[in-house]
C-alpha cells in the first residue's frame, strides 16, 4: 500500500494548503509532503531493487490498475526527490516575491497537484489511464507557468496547452489503435503494459506500427522532440525557477517513460522499426538543440534547449539497441533529473541577483553573487557532460554502446552534437560568470528596470532554503559521477531490462 500512499500525500497536501493559516503553512505543509513522498518512493525503488514485487491487491477493484516494476520505481523515485528539493527551494524563492498569502496559496496548490499527477504515470499500469494523468500534468504545470501573470508567460502558457492539446489527441487516437491491436489479437487479458507485451506477438503489424508512430508523435509534443518543441523554450524560461526544475528535470523524463514503455511491445512484431524511429528522431533533437544552444540569448532557454538535447539522447540511446544502451539510458535519465534541476535551482538564484534572464545583461557573475555564480558554474559543466559529474558517465556509457554495437555513424553524429552542445552552454556560462562588466554599466551596474537599487546577494543574504535546495540537489550530481551504489545500479538493470521483450 506504499504505492497507494505516495499517491495520496499530495492530494493531502493540495487539500490542507488550502487552509488559511500562518505564513509558512502552504509551503511547510509542502515540504513535508514532498519529504513523506520521496522516502516512500525511496522504500518501493529499495524492494523492488531488492527483487521483490510492489504491486497493489488485484482483489480490490481500481487497485489491479497499479503496478511497479524497475523502470516505474525509478521514475517514481526521480519525480519525489526532484519534488522534494524543488519544495524546499520554493520556499524562499517564492517568498522573495512578497506575494499576497493567497496568491501564494494558489501555487502551492498547483504545485501538489502537478507532483500528483506525475506520480501517477509510472504507478498506473492501464495506458489510456495514463494518458489521462499525462493531460493532467498539462492542465497543473500550465497554470503554473503562467502563475506570474506576465504577457509573456501568458503566451507560453497558451502555447504549451495548444500544442500539447494537438499531441494528446494524436496520442489518444494511438492508444485507441493499440486497444484495437490487442483486441484483434484475440487477447481478452486487461489492457495493461504487460499483456500488451504478451499479446504482441499476435497483434496485426500494421495497427501495432501506426498506434506507435502516432502516440511517438503525440506525446513526443510533450517531450520537446525536434520538430515538436516549439513550446518547451518559452513555458520553461517563464515559470517560477521550481517549476521549471519539474518541467525540465523530470515531468519531461516521465511522458518519455510512457513512450519507452511501447518498446517492448514493438519488439513482438516484425519489421516494426521502432529502434529505427527511435534513432533518427533522437538524433534530429539533439543536432537542432546543440545548434541552438549556441545561439541562445535566455539563460534559462538555454537550459530548456539543453533539455530538448537531452531528451533526444536517452532516445538515441533506446534507438541503439544494445542492452548497455538500455542501461546507459537509464543513467542519462537519473542523470538529466538530478542534474537539471539543480541547473534550473542556479539560474533562480541568479534571476534573484540580477533580475533578468537576458544572457548578454548579465557579467561578472562570480563577483556580484557568488553563491550565484559558482552554482552557474557547477549547473553548467554538469548539464554539458563534463567529468566527473554525473551525465558525463552516463553519456559515455551509450557512445561506448553504440561503438561497441557498431552504429558508427549514429555514434559519431551523437558525439559531434554533444561536443557541440557542450561549447554552446559553457560559452555563455563562462561570459555571464567571468565576463568582463560592460564598460557603459548597463551589464554591470545593479540596477533594475525601475531604476531602484539591486540588491547584491551573497552567502548571508540568499534565503537558506535556496541554499540547502542547492546543497541536496548538488550532491547526486557529483556523487553519480563517481559512484553508483548497488541498490541503484540494480534499478537501473532492471529498468534497463523492461526495455526489452
Amino acid at each position: 500500500m506504499s504505492v497507494i500512499i505516495v499517491l495520496l500525500l499530495p492530494l493531502v497536501a493540495a487539500a490542507l494548503v488550502c487552509i488559511p493559516f500562518k505564513k509558512y503553512w502552504a509551503s511547510g505543509v509542502t515540504v513535508v509532503s514532498s519529504l513523506a513522498t520521496l522516502i516512500l518512493a525511496a522504500r518501493v525503488a529499495w524492494l523492488v531493487s531488492d527483487g521483490n514485487s510492489v504491486t497493489a491487491d488485484l482483489s480490490v477493484g481500481w487497485l489491479k490498475w497499479v503496478a511497479v516494476d524497475g523502470l516505474s520505481a525509478l521514475i517514481l523515485l526521480l519525480i519525489a526527490f526532484v519534488a522534494a528539493t524543488a519544495a524546499i527551494f520554493s520556499v524562499g524563492y517564492m517568498a522573495h516575491g512578497n506575494l499576497q498569502p493567497g496568491k501564494l496559496r494558489l501555487y502551492y496548490i498547483n504545485y501538489n497537484l502537478f507532483v500528483f499527477s506525475m506520480l501517477a504515470i509510472p504507478v498506473l499500469a492501464e495506458p489510456t489511464l495514463v494518458w489521462m494523468v499525462v493531460e493532467l500534468t498539462t492542465l497543473c504545470s500550465a497554470l503554473l507557468v503562467s502563475f506570474e501573470n506576465t504577457r509573456e508567460a501568458l503566451e507560453a502558457a497558451w502555447k504549451y496547452v495548444v500544442l500539447s492539446l494537438m499531441g494528446a489527441g494524436m496520442a489518444l487516437f494511438g492508444f485507441l489503435v493499440l486497444f484495437a491491436a490487442m483486441q484483434a489479437s484475440g487477447s481478452d487479458d486487461d489492457y495493461t503494459w504487460t499483456n500488451l507485451i504478451a499479446a504482441a506477438p499476435a497483434m496485426p503489424p500494421v495497427l501495432l506500427q501506426t498506434a506507435f508512430l502516432l502516440i511517438l508523435i503525440g506525446l513526443g509534443t510533450k517531450v520537446g522532440l525536434v520538430p515538436m518543441h516549439t513550446w518547451l523554450p518559452d513555458a520553461h524560461s517563464q515559470a517560477p525557477s521550481p517549476v521549471c526544475a519539474l518541467l525540465s528535470g523530470i515531468e519531461t523524463t516521465s511522458i518519455l517513460y510512457v513512450i519507452l514503455r511501447l518498446f517492448p511491445v514493438m519488439q513482438a512484431a516484425p519489421n516494426s522499426h521502432a529502434e529505427t524511429w527511435a534513432l533518427v528522431l533522437g538524433l534530429i533533437s539533439v543536432g537542432a538543440a546543440a545548434f541552438l544552444l549556441l545561439q541562445v540569448k535566455d539563460y534559462k532557454r538555454m537550459f530548456a534547449f539543453s533539455t530538448v538535447e537531452h531528451m533526444g539522447i536517452i532516445l538515441t540511446a533506446v534507438g541503439l539497441g544494445a542492452s548497455v544502451a538500455g542501461y546507459g539510458a537509464m543513467q542519462q535519465i537519473v542523470s538529466h533529473c538530478v542534474t537539471k534541476s539543480f541547473c534550473f535551482f542556479a539560474a533562480g538564484t541568479v534571476l534573484l541577483a540580477v533580475e533578468t534572464r537576458q544572457i548578454a545583461s548579465v557579467r561578472g557573475l562570480i563577483l556580484q553573487a557568488p553563491i550565484a555564480g559558482a552554482a552557474l558554474v557547477f549547473g553548467g559543466l554538469a548539464i554539458a557532460g563534463a567529468p566527473p559529474m554525473a551525465v558525463f558517465l552516463s553519456e559515455f556509457s551509450i557512445l561506448k554502446a553504440g561503438l561497441t554495437q557498431k552504429h558508427y555513424v549514429a555514434t559519431g553524429l551523437l558525439a559531434i552534437f554533444i561536443v557541440i552542445a557542450f561549447f554552446g552552454v559553457m560559452l555563455h556560462v563562462n561570459r555571464m560568470v567571468f565576463g568582463a562588466p560592460d564598460s557603459s554599466g548597463d551589464a554591470s551596474s545593479p540596477q533594475r528596470k525601475n531604476g531602484s537599487t539591486l540588491q547584491r546577494f551573497n552567502a548571508s543574504t540568499l534565503p537558506f532554503s535556496c541554499r540547502l535546495a542547492l546543497i541536496l540537489a548538488a550532491v547526486p550530481v557529483l556523487v553519480l559521477g563517481f559512484y553508483i551504489p548497488q541498490p541503484l545500479h540494480n534499478l537501473l538493470t532492471q529498468a534497463a531490462a523492461a526495455l526489452t521483450r
